[in-house]
């Protein structure tokens, strides 16, 4: 049975994501003292007194605002409402009880759903106690006090919390699901692609380049398989990096990148690939990812017989670094080849697992070294001994040479072109070790 889910909700800056984080205890929504810093909602799985939920932690609700921002911020906070089994409502001490927190009240009452009021920023209850009585006259239940930044009272918080989950969901079973990290500078629609494969507007989408600031999880079903989609924040060149925000952002697509299987590096096909893409296909490469090339807006631009080569041909350019990287030419807006990216997706999860046997393997090694003589250096030549597959994902080879300073970048390369020859591998980096053995 499926975790519980428990949404943090409130007005902006109220410490919602504070609490998110000390509760979840790393560090995964930005928190800023700026209203509207959490702007889509975010996931974490906690534990508390072995029973599992997934917190998911929400932009501000400005009821009665009109800005654009925030009227998306409060609908991802109702996709998150709606989402939740339990609601736990931010409050602020400092503040104190405002007509904003009425509003929101009155949202939470209609929903339906088990509500949890928290008052945060209590970091002394001995004085403050009498401040946190006012919140009752929300008539949502008894106020429970918290200082997410001290990390006072989370057992009474966690408690309630509990309590409302049924007995069944405490069980655990390990995600298998394969993680598709969504990357690519801001405003090449990575929001677009994740919203047209599931149908609803999941994620926060407008023409503000780097809307999307968090990484965010959205589970996609494509004929019975399900696969999780980390949306990202768009990477931007240092240069360009004026706020603590965007430094968070990097950090997380990284992050994002980490926890990912498959990495589908987005381009915009207006502006064609350049070397902040290469810069972003670098991180997926350096960790050994899936890759594959996604070139988004192909509707936008006006196309004859030779310009999907001469962008193929540009992208291979660029991005020599990862020629096994599968490209793709598609349209978030009027999903033309959207579906595709499943097909691409499975075969590089499959490659990225495949294993080939030791017998096989160095029948394709003495015949490469046949073809081409290994390299020496003042009359010492480098011998190719054995090898073996020692792991997958990515698939990694193990190399005995008689003299690792022999065995130069390029010849590795060689013998890594001779065995995707023999079995493609497209769309995974290969990893080779390299170790000495002395001559007998």
């Amino acid at each position: 049975m499926s975790r519980p889910v428990v949404a943090i909700v409130g007005r902006p800056n109220v410490g919602k994501s504070t609490l998110f984080n000390a509760l979840a205890g790393e560090r995964i929504s930005i928190v800023k003292d700026t209203p509207g810093v959490t702007r889509d909602r975010i996931y974490a799985d906690v534990t508390w007194l072995d029973k599992q939920f997934t917190m998911i932690d929400t932009g501000g609700i400005e009821p009665e605002s009109r800005d654009m921002m925030l009227t998306y911020m409060r609908e991802q906070a109702q996709i998150a409402i709606d989402t939740a089994d339990v609601i736990v409502f931010v409050t602020d001490v400092r503040q104190g009880l405002v007509d904003a927190d009425g509003k929101v009240a009155d949202l939470l009452r209609r929903s339906g759903k088990p509500v949890i009021l928290t008052v945060n920023k209590v970091d002394s209850f001995e004085n403050l106690m009498p401040d946190v009585y006012e919140f009752y006259n929300l008539g949502i239940g008894d106020p429970i006090p918290v200082s997410a930044a001290s990390m006072l009272g989370f057992g009474d918080l966690l408690d309630a919390v509990v309590s409302y989950f049924p007995p069944e969901t405490t069980q655990e079973t390990e995600d298998e699901r394969p993680r598709i990290a969504i990357v690519g500078k801001p405003n090449v629609g990575k929001s677009s692609i994740v919203n047209r494969l599931l149908g609803e507007n999941r994620v926060i989408v407008s023409d503000i380049a780097g809307t999307t600031r968090d990484a965010i999880d959205t589970a996609v079903t494509w004929q019975d398989r399900e696969y999780v989609f980390i949306d990202t924040a768009g990477l931007r060149r240092k240069s360009k990096i004026k706020e603590e925000l965007e430094r968070f952002s990097i950090i997380r697509t990284v992050s994002a990148v980490e926890r990912a299987d498959v990495v589908v590096v987005v381009i915009d096909a207006s502006e064609g690939v350049t070397e902040q893409d290469a810069k972003i296909a670098g991180i997926a490469h350096e960790r050994g990812k899936g890759i594959i090339i996604a070139v988004n807006k192909w509707d936008a631009i006006e196309k004859d017989d030779k310009t999907v080569y001469q962008h193929t041909a540009k992208i291979k350019e660029i991005l020599s670094f990862i020629p096994y990287a599968e490209i793709l030419f598609i349209s978030a807006k009027t999903g033309q080849r959207i579906t595709k990216l499943f097909d691409s997706i499975e075969v590089v999860i499959q490659n990225r697992s495949l294993r080939i046997q030791t017998g096989v393997l160095n029948e394709i090694l003495m015949e490469a070294t046949a073809l081409q003589q290994p390299p020496s250096d003042k009359g010492k030549r480098l011998r190719l001994y054995y090898i073996t597959q020692v792991s997958v994902k990515p698939p990694t080879f193990v190399i005995f040479v008689n003299d690792k300073e022999l065995m130069h970048y390029s010849y590795t390369r060689y013998i890594e072109n001779k065995i995707r020859e023999a079995f493609g591998f497209a769309g995974t980096s290969l990893k080779f070790i390299i170790r000495e053995r002395k001559e007998a």
